[in-house]
């Protein structure tokens, strides 16, 4: 039976979301998982792991460029193409996350898939593929040194991706991943906002995997020093996590603005109770689907774009603080019971859905 998510639990969350409360309210907005769990001939080493696809033009044929800004609050993570969306202000083709050892994988499928997807463009032009891969560390729970993702994994991912309600918890690069010492994992938000007369949606999708239990608070309420006893992974120590935050919008913004939007999900990360910690790679990255136009090499030398104003942007950067903040109660609350790796013998077990609404709403 399907867990239950914040808002079903009447966890009061405020805002108001779009018609799934996920990513892929933003339209154009499709994601993919491929998800792994695999035994290997050697009975220690147990895949646990996946890779998530995000594609923010859907299966458009043509490549156009995905206006895009982004931000390390704690950089001990990698993310890949960051360099290009600090100068050019975009990337192109899929979005995809994945466990720490094995974005060098998702990198090379994400690279054939866009020259076999833009197969004209890139056959006949000199182009080149820097797509956007990013990773959280599951070496708890998963064998990550066994190098587990292979090319057709990614490519299931990034082919599979569709629209409308997506999965949570134990999903894609998600599935081995802990949060404030609970399974932790994939989750998603969004939210509407208005401005200038028009409406968008702002959508958020995080792969929650920081925090120590006695930092976990839910909408301002510690419940991580309530639940300080309730079934803790021995040896656990210091924070050994990392969370990335992509956040999307149909609203038209500009490069530098975008940037601004990504930093805003260190608050909403924040209000879960995380500090950053040092082991931790916090990166956000945001985009736009608005102003789609030619590959730069295809376009004419005059430009035109359209932006919001400044002066509007206070409801998007509040959206992404609630949608991010929601994102990663509904990835423990989705999630589900997992053996430890390393320690082995252990179980990281799921938050319980009727004693977190308990806490939070008495």
């Amino acid at each position: 039976m399907p867990r239950r998510r914040a808002r079903e639990l009447d966890l009061p969350f405020p805002g108001i979301t779009g018609t799934h409360n996920a990513i892929t309210d933003v339209p154009g907005v499709l994601v993919g998982y491929e998800t792994i769990d695999r035994a290997t001939n050697n009975p220690t080493r147990w895949a646990k792991t996946g890779v998530t696809a995000i594609l923010p033009r859907g299966f458009v044929s043509e490549p156009q460029p995905v206006w895009a800004g982004y931000y390390a609050l704690n950089g001990n993570g990698e993310m890949t193409g960051t360099h290009w969306v600090d100068d050019g202000g975009y990337f192109v083709g899929p979005l995809c996350i994945t466990n720490s050892h094995d974005v060098g994988m998702v990198h090379h499928a994400s690279v054939r898939w866009m020259i076999e997807h833009y197969a004209e463009r890139w056959r006949n032009h000199h182009l080149w593929a820097m797509p956007v891969v990013a990773e959280t560390y599951d070496g708890v729970l998963n064998d990550i040194n066994g190098l587990h993702v292979r090319e057709v994994d990614a490519l299931a991912a990034i082919n599979g991706a569709q629209g409308g309600p997506i999965a949570e918890g134990n999903v894609g690069g998600g599935n081995g991943m802990i949060c404030y010492e609970y399974k932790g994992g994939t989750g998603t938000a969004s939210r509407t906002v208005e401005a200038g007369g028009e409406r968008y949606t702002l959508g958020a999708l995080v792969q929650a995997n920081h925090g120590i239990r006695d930092w976990l608070q839910v909408l301002g309420v510690p419940v991580g020093q309530a639940l300080r006893d309730d079934n803790r992974i021995p040896e656990f120590g210091s924070e050994r996590g990392s969370v990335i935050v992509v956040l999307a919008t149909d609203a038209p913004m500009m490069s530098h603005q975008l940037k601004r939007l990504a930093k805003r999900a260190a608050i909403g990360i924040g209000r879960g109770g995380t500090p950053g910690g040092n082991n931790s790679g916090d990166i956000f990255i945001a985009f736009s689907t608005a102003n789609p136009q030619p590959m730069p090499q295809f376009a004419e030398a005059r430009q035109t774009f359209d932006a919001l104003n400044d002066e509007v942007f206070d409801p998007f950067y509040l959206a992404a603080v609630e949608s991010v903040d929601e994102a990663v109660v509904n990835a423990m609350l989705a999630a589900e019971d997992v053996l430890t790796q390393r320690p082995r013998g252990h179980i990281c077990k799921a938050i319980c859905p009727e004693t977190l609404a308990r806490l939070v709403c008495r």
